[in-house]
């Protein structure tokens, strides 16, 4: 018997497949993706220590208010996670795109951070 499971339960289990494959480290650290329905977020994770190295959200006091659900929000907070990667000396990250498909709002943050330096 097959059973059907919603989106966010196979988009978990996709995560956790791709996640036993890509890790990072201080010199590489993963660049990780989270999307909800109203925000979006991204952080700079070394899974070597356990740390956050840097994140930017729409959630952020560094981010105008104004629409946060939308491609144009994402591209925002990739900007800002490239500038704050930047301070930290950090210019080459291993992409986590969370189990999300590369489209729309994921595709947007990776081109920011792409065109503001990050290199993955």
């Amino acid at each position: 018997m097959i059973t059907k499971l919603d989106k966010n339960a196979v988009r978990k289990k996709r995560h956790a497949r791709v996640r036993t494959k890509i890790s990072g480290t201080p010199e590489c650290p993963r660049l990780n993706v989270f999307r909800s329905n109203k925000n979006i977020y991204a952080q700079l994770i070394d899974d070597l220590n356990g740390v956050t190295i840097a994140s930017a959200s729409t959630l952020d006091k560094a981010f105008d208010a104004g629409n946060t659900t939308n491609k144009e929000a994402a591209a925002k907070v990739g900007q800002l996670i490239a500038e704050r990667a930047k301070e930290k000396d950090v210019s080459k990250v291993v992409f986590d795109r969370g189990g999300y498909l590369f489209h729309g709002r994921v595709k947007a943050l990776a081109d920011a951070a792409r065109e503001n330096g990050l290199q993955f």
